[in-house]
């Protein structure tokens, strides 16, 4: 089957593990973003959800349940075949099937680099247990290669907010709360990742150019979010219905029409980070800590001259205080 090709980007109206198989080489993906079905019955999600199904395109392909285990075991096998040496992948799952997705991954030579819990809005209502309202996002590396991770794409490290707290460390902690975007009256799949979320995984995950592949685009959510930060992509969906309607919505986008409305990261060079202090270094610091104290200063105040004084950052300053 021809690939549809949309903005140097391709597309499979295909199985994913037999269309990946036919159509990408060894190590040939720089970063795969995948939410595979959850083996829930699908086909019957709206019963538990507000929503007027005459705006969900039919055609949602479910995975049964007595065929999961074998299912995710090929197709993440193919994930990490495809994979370049240092690339990575994240899962995005629900609980129900998870030990089988877990279970087909220790099997890889694929390494767990974080297990993140995506905490979203508009949960799964029930009255005889908790309301679920969160799913599991598995990221993990293929060894052999140096894996991207732009720890300053989207907060500099030592960028503070107005309460002098960290937003680059609240921003990678391994709990996301993400909302879902609620599309009232808008043609959609039975179940889309926002936008927001992706973005995040490719930020911190890929560059500009590389290569991006999702194995179940369902409604497109990965594509859109990688042809708009320049990112080139590649993805494989069964349904025919879905594939058409949303190949349609790709080809009036413009690619890196995210870029100019994502906040520019505050960067600063931090001159002597991550060099050895020498004996003479801390000789230097122990006297002008101790003439910062004689002024009666705060320590904050003592920390922030030091750090501007000699090149380093608030950490490295207070570690080599505790030695001297």
């Amino acid at each position: 089957m021809k690939p549809v090709s949309v903005h140097g980007s391709r597309f499979f109206n295909d199985d994913c593990i037999t269309g990946a198989q036919t159509y990408l080489e060894d190590n040939s993906v720089d970063l795969i973003i995948t939410d595979p079905p959850y083996g829930i019955r699908g086909d019957t999600l709206h019963r538990h959800y507000n929503r007027n199904e005459q705006y969900v395109i039919p055609g949602y392909v479910e995975i049964p349940k007595n065929e999961y285990a074998k299912f995710s075991k090929r197709w993440i096998s193919e994930a990490e075949r495809v994979l370049r040496p240092g690339g990575s992948i994240y899962i995005i799952s629900g609980y129900t099937n998870l030990y089988d997705i877990l279970h087909a991954l220790y099997q890889t030579s694929l390494l767990e680099v974080n297990h993140i819990i995506w905490k979203y809005s508009f949960g799964v209502f029930t009255k005889r247990k908790y309301v679920s309202s969160h799913y599991h996002i598995l990221f993990y590396e293929k060894p052999g290669g140096r894996r991207t991770f732009n720890a300053e794409s989207r907060f500099g490290l030592a960028e503070k907010t107005a309460n002098g707290r960290s937003p680059n460390t609240s921003d990678r902690e391994d709990v996301w709360l993400i909302n879902r975007e609620y599309k009232p009256k808008k043609k959609k799949n039975k179940n889309e990742l926002p936008p927001a979320l992706l973005i995040k995984m490719l930020q911190y995950s890929s560059n500009e150019g590389d290569l991006v592949c999702d194995f179940f685009l369902g409604g497109f959510s990965t594509a859109k979010a990688a042809i708009g930060l320049n990112r080139r992509m590649v993805g494989f969906e069964l349904s025919k219905d879905l594939f058409d309607a949303k190949v349609r919505e790709l080809k009036p986008l413009r690619p890196g029409y995210l870029l100019d409305s994502l906040p520019a990261p505050v960067v600063s060079t931090i001159k002597n980070q991550g060099r050895a202090w020498t004996p003479q270094e801390r000789l230097a610091l122990a006297s002008r800590y101790a003439v910062l104290k004689g002024q009666k200063l705060l320590k904050k105040a003592i920390t922030a001259i030091l750090c501007e004084e000699f090149g380093r950052g608030r950490f490295a300053i207070e570690k080599a205080l505790q030695k001297v």
